[in-house]
């Protein structure tokens, strides 16, 4: 296909995609990569290891290492978050380089720096640092109270490529300063009003992955402190030691191969919260994994079992003693693959398992929580599930999946009232009905999920995804705060001889079930606000729009712009936090 047909085709994409979609909030701009040095993220950075015919060990590429396929989306860099919104960030065969620096403003106050660093060492050795800044001066026009909220993530990372295998440790402290500008039902006495919310964060990881699963396959080690404006304190530490023996012949079947592989899994969580009713809790959790895995080229069969030891603790001002709870915990897993050909792979299986919920977990998905939460620990008794996936000449990834299991423990959120009613009242930055708790129920969740991703051309990719969740509660009529359907849509594209990058990114969230409150002076009693809670309010879906591209002027120097929520709808994310309108942010790159 000419270059012309191809341009005509993407152009034609994204005008037909202007009509019906938006974005979600304020966004990070990273049009190179993302950069948030954890584990799993510095994963993906390319090797400094000069390429040598017998590096890695031959070992490790006779044996090569397996892992778990994980529900992972179609390929998408975008990530819904409290300020940083969605990701753009095209990645093509265009020539890497590891360092850079960009900065860029917008509308809306809108101010963004970012940049990386690292290089190689002797004996095989990389180090380096990240750092990033985002601004915004929030929506002063549709609120007459503060709304402005910044972020900012430092990090440095130390990878060793050794001759058994690969160590890996990394630093990261990040600041997210927000508001609680969610006021929908009570108008502050003052329009100086302080509802500011802080939360910071420190983590240090670290892992040593062994280059032949020949027993030892890989040690992992995470921890992390978090804090924030009403002085809560949260300590997670976790450590992981995976033993593994891949490759096995089995004698009678030489055409049949099988895993065995052991996980153990050690994680302590404590939390502690400051105001209210000062909950405080303690978690460890201690889990054994052992699984064996037959395979037969492309078709395998897994069997497994997780054995999980709790040990809670929990505590608040309105117990007298602290609840402390000991139970120990059985999960099948199981799942089998049938390969009929590359393009047609069944399977089916069960799972299961035990998640601890932390403050920090809480905030990723709803940063507008009061600090104070009871934390409990969700676990999944069970979940069948079964699906298709396939890869059609190289071109075409699909997977499609349903399944249905029961949880007890679910996780929600739901509005808070008033935390005091008295008019006269010098109110915390909380107490407006501004704020949600998390919310647990035992019940049944039915899901529907499908991803594809289609490389119809070298340069252009375009992936969809679509996920279908409903819970039946067994003492809760309504799951609050958690969309029914949530899809994508989106594509990159490489132009111009690999100099000019674009990304388009469309998201769609069906409407939420939230409870509210009205709030109204007592007639009888005028000194004291009476509340009314709606148990069955609506949050309104969206589809919402994002498009970026990138230049490169010269080998070292590239401008830079992104358009956020192009249909200028100011939906809520949450009751009362409505997002920013339209957004255009433009800036240069320096690469080197």
């Amino acid at each position: 296909m000419s270059k012309r047909i191809q341009n005509i085709f993407f152009i034609g994409l994204l005008f037909s995609s202007t009509a019906v979609f938006s974005q979600i909030k304020e966004e990070k701009l990273i049009l190179d990569k993302k950069r948030e040095p954890e584990v799993k993220k510095i994963e993906k950075k390319k090797t400094s290891v000069e390429a040598e015919k017998n590096y890695p060990p031959e070992e490790k590429s006779a044996n090569p290492p397996t892992y778990d396929i994980t529900n992972v989306p179609a390929s998408s860099d975008f990530k819904t978050s409290l300020i940083k919104g969605e990701d753009i960030s095209p990645k093509f065969d265009a020539d890497y380089q590891n360092n850079y620096f960009q900065l860029g403003m917008g509308n809306y106050g809108k101010i963004l720096a970012d940049g990386n660093i690292s290089t190689k060492l002797e004996n095989d050795m990389e180090v380096g640092g990240d750092v990033h800044f985002l601004s915004t001066t929030g929506l002063r026009k549709v609120y007459d109270w503060d709304s402005k909220q910044n972020s900012a993530n430092v990090g440095a990372f130390l990878n060793s490529y050794g001759e058994k295998g690969k160590f890996s440790i990394n630093a990261d402290y990040g600041l997210d300063n927000y508001n609680y500008y969610g006021i929908y039902a009570l108008t502050p006495a003052s329009n100086n009003v302080n509802l500011q919310q802080k939360t910071s964060q420190i983590k240090l990881n670290g892992y040593y992955d062994f280059y032949s699963n020949d027993i030892l396959n890989d040690v992992r080690l995470k921890s992390s402190f978090l804090t924030d404006e009403f002085h809560a304190k949260e300590t997670q530490a976790e450590m992981m030691l995976n033993l593994s023996k891949h490759g096995v012949e089995i004698s009678s079947f030489n055409d049949i191969n099988f895993n065995a592989d052991l996980g153990l899994n050690v994680e302590t969580l404590k939390t502690d919260f400051d105001i209210l009713d000062k909950n405080s809790s303690e978690f460890l959790n201690a889990t054994v994994a052992p699984k064996i895995t037959f395979f037969k080229e492309n078709s395998y069969l897994m069997i497994g079992s997780d054995f999980s030891f709790l040990n809670a603790k929990n505590s608040n001002l309105s117990l007298a003693d602290q609840v402390k709870n000991n139970k120990t915990y059985w999960f099948p897993k199981a799942e089998l693959q049938f390969a009929a050909a590359d393009e047609f792979k069944f399977y089916a299986g069960i799972t299961g398992g035990l998640k601890l919920n932390s403050y920090a977990d809480l905030l990723e998905e709803n940063p507008y929580l009061v600090s104070d939460q009871q934390l409990r620990s969700t676990e999944t008794k069970y979940k069948f599930y079964f699906g298709l996936r396939g890869d059609i000449d190289q071109q075409l990834k699909y997977d499609f999946s349903a399944g249905y299991g029961k949880m007890n423990d679910i996780l929600f959120f739901k509005a808070n009232d008033l935390f005091n009613n008295t008019v006269d009242y010098n109110r915390p930055a909380y107490d407006f009905a501004n704020t949600f708790s998390s919310v647990y129920d035992d019940g049944n969740v039915s899901e529907v999920r499908g991803s594809v991703q289609y490389f119809p051309l070298a340069n252009l990719s375009l992936d969809a995804e679509v996920n279908f969740e409903k819970y039946d509660l067994d003492n809760t009529e309504n799951m609050y705060n958690k969309p029914l359907i949530k899809a994508s849509l989106g594509g990159k594209y490489l132009m111009l001889d690999k100099k000019l990058n674009l990304g388009a990114k469309a998201i769609f969230r069906s409407d939420m079930t939230t409870n509210s409150y009205n709030i109204s002076t007592d007639a009888l009693n005028p000194g004291v606000y009476t509340t009314t809670e709606n148990e069955n309010d609506k949050v309104g879906g969206f589809a919402d729009l994002n498009l970026s591209a990138e230049y490169k002027i010269h080998k070292n120097f590239s401008i830079f712009a992104l358009g956020n929520n192009l249909l200028n709808t100011q939906y809520q994310t949450f009751k009362g936090y409505k997002v920013l309108g339209a957004q255009f942010l433009g800036g240069v790159k320096i690469s080197f």
